[in-house]
């Protein structure tokens, strides 16, 4: 370790032992580096989620010691994997943030001034039903439509046309996809007279109608996010970014209700060729651009490959199973989602919901307040020495994405640019 540390000064190092008994010898050698013991999946990827820099994952090293394998050979493999299948996650995530960062940063400061009414929530007990968009939605249905009085029901906003088109109102709306086509998801909700509150990640793409709309505000977590709500004393909950929304709604079903929760449309794989539920946000981008040539069916059965080729649901697929293992044994599926989840219905309830599950309040600020004091409060902190180095890490990415060094001044530029629309 003393080799590695001189050889690459500029360069973290963590260990991962699949031995607990080297735990010993790692304490008393007085070593700082930052190391696990075993090949628990979740332990594993809660471990390097903690530690890894959110880096270009190229850059990303892994240093075998080979005997290992000779000796503990499945559990050897099995460490491994872990590794490769988180390295492969972040690099899906790292190319999504060069793409989106700097979107992502001014929807934020954009979805502060539209920020009217927010949301506190009350924990209950009853079952939840998360809806996905994935082809066995429609499977779903009917069970959904038939407990929709006894459960609680989370809509990704990708499933919302689909549960509209079925009767179905979602107790509650996520959005957190940052891209602009996320809107075309979010318009049939306000076409259907959508007064259902939202749950949504301020760095997501929400329509302007979303301003008299309840906002439950998701907090991913980060840093500078942190500052800021808090100076403008706006309530959220934490729920880190996952890189699906499925995953976020699965978190918040987890903090709204100790009940049993029921996944619809999780399928995280492609059914033949398709994709998602029909009717669904993105059909219209296929059926307007048919012609004799290159009818609907070639198309999808395109996009399909392209989505198998991408290898996004395997990823996530993955996330999930390993995901599993730690989240309580209370999530389950309507049957027809991924392999991954445990089939099972929701058991006749003995009471209707009564609701009452958010309390709404005001915000007084006027919007154009919002976000200067926003824009202010970030902007302290980055000058301020305790704090810059974790907000230059975090912001610098999803505002420089090909640069590898951002000075101070160039971040504040591009803050102040970029809270201005």
């Amino acid at each position: 370790m003393p080799v590695l540390q001189d050889k690459f000064k500029n360069s973290k190092i963590i260990v991962l032992h699949i031995d607990n008994s080297f735990s010993s010898d790692h304490l008393h050698s007085g070593s700082k580096v930052p190391a696990f013991y075993g090949t628990d999946s979740s332990g594993v990827q809660n471990f390097l989620e903690k530690e890894v820099p959110q880096t270009d994952s190229s850059r990303i090293r892994i240093i075998e010691w080979r005997p290992s394998l000779n000796f503990y050979r499945e559990e050897y493999v099995k460490l491994l994997s872990q590794i490769v299948e988180f390295i492969k996650r972040l690099d899906a995530g790292q190319r999504t943030v060069s793409v989106f960062g700097r979107r992502w940063v001014r929807n934020f400061f954009k979805n502060l001034e539209t920020t009217r009414q927010t949301l506190l929530y009350r924990t209950t007990d009853i079952p939840v039903i998360v809806a996905g968009s994935g082809p066995s939605l429609e499977k779903a249905v009917p069970v959904i439509r038939k407990m929709r009085d006894e459960c609680l029901i989370l809509a990704a906003s990708s499933s919302v046309m689909a549960l509209v088109h079925n009767g179905i109102q979602a107790d509650m709306v996520i959005a957190a996809d940052g891209g602009g086509w996320a809107l075309q998801h979010l318009y049939p909700y306000f076409r259907a007279g959508g007064v259902t509150p939202i749950a949504a990640n301020l760095c997501a793409a929400l329509p302007s109608q979303c301003a008299g709309i309840p906002r439950l505000i998701i907090n991913d977590g980060s840093f500078w996010q942190s500052v800021i709500l808090h100076e403008l004393s706006l309530p959220s909950v934490v729920i880190t970014q996952k890189g699906t929304v499925t995953a976020s709604a699965v978190e918040l079903a987890m903090l709204l209700s100790g009940g049993n929760i029921y996944l619809a449309g999780m399928d995280l794989s492609v059914k033949d060729i398709r994709t998602h539920v029909k009717p669904y946000g993105f059909d219209h981008l296929l059926s307007d651009n048919a012609y004799r040539l290159s009818p609907v069916y070639s198309k999808t059965f395109l996009r399909s490959k392209q989505i198998q080729e991408g290898e996004g649901f395997k990823i996530y697929a993955g996330w999930f199973k390993n995901q599993l293992v730690s989240w309580p044994k209370r999530i389950f599926s309507l049957g027809g989602s991924h392999e991954v989840f445990e089939s099972a219905f929701p058991p006749q309830a003995a009471a209707k919901k009564t609701g009452g599950f958010f309390k709404t309040f005001p915000v007084n600020d006027a919007p154009v307040s919002l976000r200067e004091r926003g824009k202010a409060a970030l902007t302290a902190a980055l000058r301020d020495s305790r704090f810059s180095s974790e907000i230059m890490a975090e912001l610098a990415p999803l505002l420089f994405p090909d640069k590898k060094e951002v000075s101070q001044i160039e971040l504040e530029a591009a803050i102040n640019e970029v809270s201005h629309g």
